[in-house]
């Protein structure tokens, strides 16, 4: 008797079957149980494709909490709500809403900085980006010398690329280690060192660790501002991954950007659940920071509380995703321990806000004061040296960069005019201010590549070739 010829992927491929992570599974089942063809053609029923999702014809309306003042606001507002607006055709989303911090973050249909956009059963990760649970954390020192505590927090943290060696990491909480070896999407290697050297770092950027005064009892607080730094960003990754897995079979009309996740899906709860494990990651890389400069100065905390502001935050079957948007409702938080921070400025208070939750903000908060303008029009709008720029700018505050080179990118002028944002949160009922964090001063990366080994390199062989 003539034996049957094997099953192959591209015998399904020519059946008309989209490549999927279901063909080795299935052409062992098949080859193994040499099934006939009626037999394959009757098994396969279950792994045919529905319908592709279209985008929705016109784009879901969204709440605008923003307006422009001048031509150069002019300008972002809209390009923001053009953004939003292809944004908001993507299938899974049903409401949306842009804060008075937006900026956009890159081509149009790409969430904004500041854009708050809720899906129905699915997670998008490029709508929380690679800077997973990017986030606040405020602790209250009472009456210590702000100095001090600047002083000690500096010789604590760590600003900057790659993570702490291996004489200067935390010690690593092993409930947290064995969630992270029980999810599918964290449990490699990758992530798990990224996880242990990284904790208890603040990256680069718009990441701080701000010392001022409470306006209300004049106690010195420590707020820090950073996300989940590598550990995130190879969840992140893997993410991307699947979700444009999903993309190619679901929906290949809407953006790549903008794939999604569906939840009722294994992977969708492994990754809802991986989130969370970053989520309490990231909470732990604060405290970790802020215990230590306790700690070293034998103060005992009077009060402590967080957010995040770059999430994903569940409701039901509802996903909120917040690009930089601050959590006003407590459902979004389970642990809420105080009220919310805003952080606008190294030479502006941090504002402590509570709110309600109206149609307007869906329960957000702006999340500081974002820029009009890109880190480079930024630069080359400035006049002088870098250090005139960084003493008109920073008069009476110490403002410290972890790598000693100043970032200009990183001063007051580079961002927003916080009265403005105050202004349009208080118009537009996004939270009512309760208390601010006057600044006495703040560490920030610096400009770390203006001297990292590579351009230290090429300057010295450019010096080596005009010799």
């Amino acid at each position: 008797m003539e034996n049957k010829m094997k099953i192959t992927g591209k015998t399904f491929i020519e059946m008309g079957f989209k490549s999927g992570k279901w063909f080795p599974e299935a052409i062992a089942y098949i080859n193994d149980n040499d099934l006939s063809e009626d037999e394959m053609v009757s098994y396969l029923e279950q792994f045919k494709s529905g319908p592709e999702v279209p985008l929705h014809k016109n784009h879901i309306d969204f709440k605008i909490n923003i307006k422009s003042e001048n031509e150069l606001e002019e300008k972002n507002v809209n390009s923001v709500i053009n953004s939003m607006k292809t944004l908001m055709k993507t299938p899974t989303l049903v409401n949306g809403a842009i804060m008075p911090d937006a900026c956009p973050t890159g081509p149009e249909g790409i969430i904004p900085v500041g854009g708050v956009v809720v899906a129905k059963n699915a997670i998008h990760p490029g709508m929380h980006s690679a800077d997973i649970c990017c986030s606040v954390m405020l602790t209250d020192f009472g009456n210590a010398n702000p100095k001090d505590v600047l002083d000690a927090a500096h010789s604590i943290t760590h600003f900057g690329p790659g993570g702490r060696d291996r004489n200067t990491q935390f010690r690593f909480p092993m409930d947290l280690l064995a969630e992270i070896e029980a999810n599918s999407f964290l449990n490699n290697q990758k992530c798990i060192a990224a996880a242990r050297s990284h904790l208890g770092t603040q990256g680069d950027g718009n990441h701080f660790l701000f010392v001022g005064t409470s306006k209300k009892t004049g106690n010195t607080m420590l707020v820090t501002h950073h996300g989940s730094r590598g550990f995130g960003a190879n969840l992140y990754r893997r993410g991307m991954h699947i979700a444009e897995q999903f993309r190619k079979e679901l929906s290949p009309q809407t953006l790549k950007a903008n794939a999604w996740i569906p939840f009722d899906t294994e992977e969708g709860k492994a990754y809802w659940e991986a989130l969370q494990i970053i989520r309490k990651w990231t909470k732990k890389n604060h405290e970790v920071i802020h215990d230590a400069t306790l700690e070293k100065l034998s103060i005992e905390k009077e009060n402590r509380y967080w957010n995040e502001h770059n999430f994903v935050f569940k409701d039901g079957d509802l996903f909120y995703h917040a690009k930089g948007a601050t959590p006003l409702d407590a459902k979004f938080m389970p642990d809420i321990t105080g009220p919310r921070l805003i952080p606008l400025n190294m030479a502006e208070p941090v504002l402590i806000v509570e709110g309600n939750t109206t149609e307007n903000n869906l329960g957000f908060a702006p999340h500081g004061a974002g820029r009009n303008i890109s880190r480079t029009q930024h630069r080359k709008s400035k006049e002088g040296t870098i250090q005139e720029i960084f003493d008109d700018e920073t008069k009476g505050l110490d403002i410290r960069f972890f790598s000693e080179e100043i970032d200009i990118t990183e001063l007051p002028s580079a961002y927003k005019n916080a009265a403005t944002v105050r202004n349009q949160m208080e118009e537009f009922g996004l939270g009512k201010v309760i208390d601010e964090v006057l600044p006495y001063g703040c560490i920030m990366a610096g400009d770390w590549k203006k001297n990292a080994p590579w351009k230290i390199r090429k300057r010295q062989d450019k010096r080596n070739n005009e010799e």
